[in-house]
């Protein structure tokens, strides 16, 4: 066994098996086998020297140099200004239009709407519930009753 030691007076009590290899024994750990790459690892590891990274190591890249100047054309030029001319005409025109003034006016409108229909579902929801802004607290049930019928009648009739 490992880790007994047999008493050398006293007799053993059975034959003692061969010994096995000793995989966590502490006179594995001193061995030559391996003390000799751990001295080495711990060498490179210590005294190693930056890696140099060769030829290209000092240079920024080829993104830093500049493109050569192409040569310009100039019915490519006046192509271009005149669709740029065009483009700026006809969002001019666009947005001074009454279909787009008429658009705008309509969705603000709707979004109005819209928040007074969510306000009202709430209020609707939190009297009912007792609770909010809208909280039949303290009313009578017949004030109650009319509070709410007249808020299902505003979210309904939307």
């Amino acid at each position: 066994m490992l880790g007994i030691r047999v008493l050398r007076g006293a007799p053993p009590a059975a034959p003692a098996a061969p010994p096995k290899s000793h995989r966590c024994s502490a006179a594995t750990a001193s061995s030559p086998q391996l003390a000799i790459p751990a001295a080495v690892s711990l060498s490179l590891l210590l005294w190693s020297s930056p890696v140099n990274a060769g030829i290209l190591s000092g240079s920024t890249g080829l993104e830093s140099v500049p493109p050569p100047v192409m040569p310009r054309l100039e019915f490519l030029d006046k192509w271009n200004a005149e669709n740029q001319r065009k483009y700026a005409e006809n969002d001019s025109r666009f947005k001074s239009s009454k279909v787009l003034k008429e658009l705008l006016e309509r969705s603000k409108q709707n979004k109005e709407k819209n928040e007074r229909q969510i306000q009202d579902k709430y209020c609707l929801r939190g009297a009912e519930w007792g609770v909010g802004d809208c909280s039949t607290v303290g009313m009578s049930d017949q004030e109650r009753e009319d509070f709410i019928a007249e808020l299902r009648k505003r979210t309904e009739g939307q």
